[in-house]
C-alpha cells in the first residue's frame, strides 16, 4: 500500500488505537521513507512505507531498549507493545525529546559516536553491515535516469565493490549506528545531545560511522576545517588518514545519489540534482553545489 498523507493518517489512527494513544491533533513532521508524526503528548510515531520492514522495526526497538539499559543518550522507544503491524505498514512509538529539530554541535556528535563504540557488545543478534546489498536493492531506480548516466553508476558501483573487498579496516569492528552524522544527533529540551534514527544500526566496521563527517567536510563543505579537526580530536581517529577513506567516501556519494534516483521519476528538481551529481562524479568536478535532500 502506497504511503501517502491519507494512508499514513489512517495507519496513525489504527496504530494509536492499538497503543491507547490519542491521535487527535497529530502533526505530520515529514513523509519520506517513513511518515513521522508528533502527537499532542510528547510522542513520535513513525509509519513505515511497507510491511516488509517488520524485522528492522523490531531491531530498532530492541536496540533502543539496550541503549536505554546502558544509560546511553539515544532515542527511547515508548514502553508499549510494539512494533505494530498494520497489514501494509509498520508503526513504532518513540519519546519526543524536543518540539524542534536542533542539531548538536560537532564535538557532541563525535562524543556520542565515541561513546557508542566504547560500549560492550550488545546481547542482540544484530545484522551485519552489507553495504552492497543496500545499493543492489535500489538498482531498479536507475530506470529513472538516462541510459549513459545509469551505466556510469552501475560501473562505479562495480569498481567500488571490488575496491571495498580489498580494504583492511584499522578500527575494531562492532556495533555501529550505520548512518552517523550531524543530522542524526539532535538536542533535547535541556540542550543535551541525543542519537536518533536507529534504522541502519548493525554490526560492522566502525569507520562507517566516521566517513560521513569527513565527506561532509572534505567534499561537500558542509563542515568547516575547524569543525572537522574538533571531530577528530574528540573521537580520537582521523579516517581521512586511512588509505581506504576514498572508497567509503565514493560509496556514500553513490548511495546518496542512488537514493535520490528513486525520486527522479516524479520530481524534476530531484532529477536535475541526480544529473548534476553524476556529472560531478564522472568528471571529478566539485561537490560543493550538491543540494541536501
Amino acid at each position: 500500500m502506497a504511503l501517502t498523507e491519507e494512508t499514513a493518517e489512517h495507519a496513525l489512527v489504527a496504530a494509536c488505537g492499538h497503543a491507547r494513544l490519542d491521535p487527535a491533533g497529530a502533526e505530520l513532521i515529514r513523509i519520506g521513507s517513513n511518515a513521522v508524526y508528533r502527537l499532542k503528548t510528547p510522542v513520535i510515531v513513525r509509519i513505515t512505507r511497507d510491511s516488509e520492514s517488520i524485522e528492522n522495526a523490531q531491531k530498532q526497538v530492541a536496540v533502543a531498549r539496550w541503549l536505554e539499559s546502558q544509560s546511553y543518550p539515544a532515542t527511547r522507544a515508548l514502553h508499549v507493545d510494539q512494533p505494530v503491524d498494520l497489514a501494509g505498514h509498520i508503526a513504532t512509538f518513540w519519546e519526543s525529546v524536543s518540539e524542534r529539530e536542533e542539531y548538536a554541535p560537532i564535538d557532541r556528535v563525535a562524543e556520542l559516536i565515541r561513546r557508542l563504540h566504547e560500549l560492550a557488545e550488545p546481547p542482540l543478534s544484530l545484522p551485519t553491515k552489507q553495504p552492497f546489498a543496500e545499493l543492489d536493492s535500489r538498482l531498479s531506480d536507475l530506470a529513472n535516469l538516462a541510459v549513459d548516466d545509469a551505466s556510469f553508476l552501475r560501473e562505479r558501483i562495480t569498481r567500488i565493490r571490488d575496491e571495498y573487498g580489498k580494504l583492511e579496516f584499522p578500527l575494531r569492528p562492532g556495533a555501529i549506528h550505520g548512518d552517523a552524522n550531524i543530522g542524526n544527533v539532535i538536542l533535547d529540551r535541556d540542550g543535551n545531545p541525543v542519537l536518533i534514527d536507529l534504522d541502519s544500526f548493525c554490526a560492522g566496521p566502525r569507520e562507517w560511522d566516521l566517513v560521513q563527517t569527513a565527506l561532509f567536510y572534505e567534499r561537500f563543505g558542509w563542515h568547516t576545517e575547524e569543525e572537522y579537526r574538533t571531530f577528530v580530536k574528540v573521537y580520537g581517529f582521523n579516517i581521512m588518514e586511512w588509505a581506504g577513506y576514498p572508497v567509503l567516501a565514493d560509496y556514500r556519494e553513490v548511495a546518496m545519489t542512488l537514493w535520490l534516483c528513486g525520486k527522479a521519476g516524479e520530481d524534476d528538481r530531484a532529477a536535475a540534482e541526480v544529473r548534476k551529481r553524476v556529472e560531478a562524479m564522472r568528471s571529478g568536478g566539485t561537490r560543493l553545489d550538491w543540494a541536501p535532500f
